[in-house]
């Protein structure tokens, strides 16, 4: 199986996905006039509106549904794996894919905002909803959602709690064969109590946390590269010497920087996956390009901030990337040499944080996915049971091997891509009239606000009428 699913993650990641997603972020780039760039003061503003409704979604609130599940392994473990398996060069192409995702960002948001769905708490959606409303198959968009449900319920849970429990591995009292599944543990069953609604108290308290940590992070990725600037010119020619070279890449694709900075970008960043969607429908905004700028801004914040804030401070810090430190040890070796042994307390602290959030924030994803599944909300006792078993597997995920998580994660992911892609494709003529609908509203100074006519939408909606 092992095996078989690693053939599959080569396929994916060796051809079709480059192809697909550097492409598609090029023609969406082309046809915006790259509006990821364009229009930044926009991003902002967007960012900042709040919904006409008290009650509504705002769109920061809809951000940050969609960074909690982005932001922690992706940023941390992801960079350094690319790094220590890839080379310094994958810091490049991690670059490239959310300088040209975004705009994937942009259309797939877009539409879930044009085709989301009016429920009895506020607005709902996602690929699954915009494929069976304007593509009519509902057998994809069920398909679709099986992808989802496999990538953010499995595979990427799975990770997540592999990811955690690995930032113990330094102290003395890990066993390599009992710590795992003992972490594995008390991780299933602190999620499934929160799941299950007892948690509110721990949620909360993530909720304050959290934020707090990734600043703290940011400023000690900052002091870290800081105290070794006179690294960075070192640092910075690597990236683009490794980035650049042709036969490197050519020669062994499946091991090259280019192949490691897209699968670990796209993983972090999410962009053209198709799941920032599902949150992104349930913001209560007076258009949909605004909660379209506001992902842009979210992948940027991801990939261009976050990640990069983690790929200098390791490269920075003197240590030299293995295949043995890929992971979190990488990470706390680089901080270990700068502060010490509190440095790798600091990671663990960072990615119990981090790890969590992410655990819920992707079961955020699977609740809309089954929603759409059985076409009505969950009965108490069915979702009962699924959080039960979403806890088992964050237990079993603990225990497994880090190669085969990643390739299951990966795998997972690309089929949930190689679906939105060619979805978004197809109807991103509708975001670009609603783009050139915007900004004339911008220009004349009129009110902003949207209907689906003006664009020659054919599709029946919930909203925009």
């Amino acid at each position: 199986m092992a095996q078989l699913i690693s053939a599959i993650n080569g396929f994916l990641y060796g051809k079709l996905l480059i192809i697909v997603l550097i492409l598609g972020g090029i023609y969406f780039s082309i046809r915006t006039g790259f509006v990821q760039f364009r229009l930044i003061r926009e991003q902002f503003k967007a960012i900042m509106e709040k919904p006409a409704d008290e009650t509504g979604v705002s769109s920061f609130q809809a951000l940050m549904v969609s960074t909690a599940s982005r932001v922690g392994t992706g940023n941390i473990i992801g960079v350094s794996t690319a790094i220590c398996l890839g080379g310094y060069g994958s810091v490049f192409w991690m670059w490239v894919i959310a300088i040209i995702g975004s705009s994937s960002a942009f259309i797939e948001s877009t539409l879930a905002q044009i085709y989301k769905k009016r429920g009895p708490e506020g607005s709902y959606g996602g690929p699954a909803y915009y494929i069976e409303a304007a593509l009519h198959n509902r057998p994809l968009a069920i398909i679709f959602t099986i992808a989802l449900i496999l990538t953010y319920g499995c595979g990427f849970n799975m990770l997540a709690s592999y990811n955690l429990q690995s930032t113990f591995a330094p102290y003395a009292f890990y066993n390599p064969k009992t710590s795992p599944w003992l972490i594995g543990l008390i991780l299933a069953v602190i999620v499934c109590y929160c799941l299950l609604g007892g948690g509110r108290r721990i949620m909360k308290v993530t909720g304050i946390m959290v934020p707090i940590m990734g600043v703290a992070y940011a400023l000690v990725a900052v002091l870290v590269i800081v105290l070794n600037f006179q690294n960075l010119p070192a640092v910075f020619g690597k990236i683009f010497a490794e980035a650049f070279d042709l036969q490197a890449i050519f020669g062994g694709f499946s091991g090259s920087c280019m192949m490691y900075g897209i699968k670990r970008g796209l993983f972090s960043n999410e962009a053209g996956v198709g799941s920032a969607p599902n949150a992104s429908s349930s913001a209560d905004v007076v258009h949909p390009a605004k909660q379209g700028f506001v992902q842009i801004t979210s992948v940027f914040i991801d990939t261009l901030i976050l990640c990069t804030a983690t790929a200098m401070m390791c490269m920075c810090s003197g240590v030299v990337p293995s295949e043995e430190l890929s992971g979190a040890p990488y990470v706390q070796a680089a901080l270990d040499s700068v502060f010490g042994t509190i440095g790798p307390l600091f990671i663990t602290v960072a990615m119990i944080l981090f790890a969590f959030t992410t655990l819920l924030g992707n079961l955020y994803y699977v609740d809309v996915a089954l929603k759409f599944l059985l076409g009505h909300e969950p009965g108490k006792q069915f979702m009962r049971v699924y959080h039960i078993i979403a806890s088992v597997v964050i237990f079993v995920g603990a225990g497994l091997s880090a190669g085969l998580l990643w390739d299951i994660a990966d795998v997972t992911m690309g089929c949930m891509t190689i679906i939105n892609m060619p979805v978004i494709l197809y109807l991103s003529k509708y975001v670009f009239r609603t783009l050139k609908d915007y900004e004339r509203r911008l220009k004349n100074h009129e009110p902003m606000e949207f209907h689906a006519k003006d664009i020659g939408l054919p599709h029946q909606v919930d909203y925009w009428q």
